[in-house]
């Protein structure tokens, strides 16, 4: 079996967490869970706001449910902060939602932990939801 490595790895530079930032917001625009899920340890940690969780397959159920319910998702994701193996951003994206169909704007902060091999062994999350009109969508 071969290693799991997810460039760019730890110790990260001004310009390595810039790129893994980009990376992490790529793959989230996929919608992907399958494709997401990948960057993360076997084991990771989450926190999702109030929700705590562990584990590629609670990843990735959790992803599938969100991208269910959060229609037309974009993402933007914006460094704020790194050291040698974590990084933190600032993220805001906009989705429909399923339920309702009301377009929503969501800011938040998430703080982000890598093994060696640059795989994400922890994420946390806070978010903040407001409802908006259409005409008011940024992305």
């Amino acid at each position: 079996m071969s290693k799991e490595i997810k460039y760019p790895v730890p110790p990260f530079t001004k310009e390595t967490a810039l790129e893994k930032v980009k990376m992490a917001q790529d793959a989230w625009n996929t919608k992907d869970p399958e494709k997401v899920c990948l960057a993360y340890t076997k084991d990771s940690v989450w926190r999702n706001r109030t929700d705590f969780f562990e584990g590629r397959e609670a990843i990735k159920d959790f992803l599938t449910k969100k991208w269910q319910k959060e229609l037309d998702y974009k993402l933007i994701k914006e460094l704020w902060s790194y050291t040698d193996n974590k990084i933190s951003v600032r993220f805001e994206y906009e989705w429909r939602h399923a339920d309702t169909n009301d377009w929503m704007r969501t800011h938040g902060n998430e703080h982000w932990e890598f093994n060696d091999d640059g795989l994400m062994t922890i994420r946390d999350m806070s978010a903040n939801d407001y409802k908006i009109d259409e005409k008011d969508r940024k992305f």
